[in-house]
């Protein structure tokens, strides 16, 4: 935990095995973590931790995404090499903290969103490489899927105002989805491989990292055009965002240090 008003490492939270992301909800205050090493997601309140509970998923969880309207958690599951288990998508309801729902994917999953406006999940899916959609009022199967031509959909965020999503691919791309046409964009030229983005809908950026050659790529989403590269440190996949602040945290393995970048 970082106190993101002083820039100062607070504390760490301990038996998240095999923790794999974190995602926080603002509307509820509550923080979940995704365990890959124990197939549990964990649920907090904020500056609770110690009252954490874990629900048991359908897999090894990976990414995350949280409808607040209806306390639906989905947790994109993924398998191990030469795991026989199918991969699935996983709800939870977070008020009772139980298990409601494990639906069957096409293939191996990445990060999820939420779209707030159609009450849908979205999840990238690495291979066959699609953004596939599940309805968040009633979770009981895929209910839309869109063809994604890039190899290994991977980073995902969605621009609700815009209609649209941002897929950024293995293949060192990033895609734009509309939601309204389904078509999408001509691929435009990442650093690397990437990882975890995101989307500030208050400056029209969107952050894209890559653990080698260890970069953020910051986009203009109004033209989709790069306009800065921020060196990180190589290995440096995963990044957090804060959108009061404009502060974008790039967590850095090797030093085993939080690199601060504010986008002004």
């Amino acid at each position: 935990m970082i106190d993101t008003r002083t820039g100062k490492y607070l504390h760490s939270i301990p038996n998240l095995t095999g923790v794999a992301g974190v995602f926080v909800s603002n509307e509820k205050d509550l923080v979940f973590t995704s365990n890959r090493g124990e197939k549990t997601v964990g649920v907090f309140r904020h500056g609770q931790e110690k009252k954490l509970e874990k629900v048991r998923v359908g897999g090894d969880p990976n990414g995350l995404a949280f409808d607040p309207t209806k306390d639906n958690l989905l947790a994109a599951n993924v398998s191990r090499q030469n795991d026989p288990v199918p991969i699935t998508a996983s709800i939870v309801d977070v008020k009772k903290n139980i298990l409601t729902a494990d639906i069957l994917m096409p293939g191996r999953t990445r990060w999820a969103v939420f779209d707030k406006k159609s009450e849908r999940f979205y999840i990238n899916i690495a291979k066959p490489s699609q953004i596939v959609a599940v309805n968040s009022l009633d979770p009981d199967g895929v209910s839309a899927s869109y063809d994604i031509p890039a190899a290994g959909p991977h980073g995902l965020d969605i621009d609700v105002e815009g209609r649209r999503l941002f897929c950024a691919c293995d293949q060192g791309v990033l895609l734009t989805v509309d939601l309204h046409t389904r078509k999408t964009s001509d691929p435009y030229d990442l650093s690397g491989p990437p990882d975890v983005i995101f989307y500030n809908s208050h400056r029209k950026h969107l952050y894209v990292t890559s653990g080698s050659p260890g970069t953020i790529d910051v986009f203009d989403t109004a033209t989709i055009k790069r306009v800065q590269t921020v060196k990180t440190e190589e290995g440096a996949h995963t990044i957090g965002y804060n959108p009061e602040s404009d502060k974008v945290y790039a967590f850095l393995p090797e030093t085993h240090r939080a690199s601060v970048y504010v986008d002004e």
